[in-house]
């Protein structure tokens, strides 16, 4: 099986709402306003160069087996969601998306990305260690919703 990594657009978007309701973690994350069509065109068209799929060619159709998507407000990277499918994990599809993203933000001059993962999502944490990234435990994330559809969160 050939990997193959593009940017993501617009087109993607049933496919990477597919791919992010196939797994728990994933699904939890979304909210129906910043992830919706419109959401998603919105941030795709604020970081066009950021954000990557990765898929394999099923039966001469592309099936998106792994998104991730980044982006930064000019000083600092954020990855905001990445996600790989159950059934093709431990393959080093998350990794490669990681290395375009990181490559993608220090073309545009970023220097440091941050990222947020559920405290017990223990696969996810064990990743991000293991692709260098470190917890940070001097600070509080906090968030406020502008939109009564968007969940405050826990």
């Amino acid at each position: 099986m050939k990997i193959k990594i593009r940017t993501v657009c617009i087109e993607d978007y049933d496919r990477m709402i597919e791919l992010w309701n196939s797994t728990e973690h994933s699904r939890r994350a979304l909210n129906p306003v910043d992830d919706s069509r419109e959401g998603i065109g919105r941030y795709l068209k604020r970081n066009p160069t950021t954000c990557f799929s990765a898929y394999i060619d099923n039966d001469g159709k592309e099936k998106i087996v792994g998104v991730i998507l980044t982006g930064h407000d000019g000083r600092r990277g954020i990855i905001h969601h990445l996600c790989v499918h159950p059934d093709y994990r431990r393959q080093g599809i998350a990794h490669l998306l990681v290395q375009n993203a990181e490559n993608a933000l220090r073309k545009e001059g970023i220097t440091k990305i941050f990222g947020l993962v559920f405290k017990d999502n223990d696969p996810a944490n064990a990743f991000w260690e293991e692709q260098g990234y470190t917890l940070r435990t001097n600070l509080n994330y906090r968030n406020k919703s502008l939109d009564k559809d968007v969940p405050q969160g826990e």
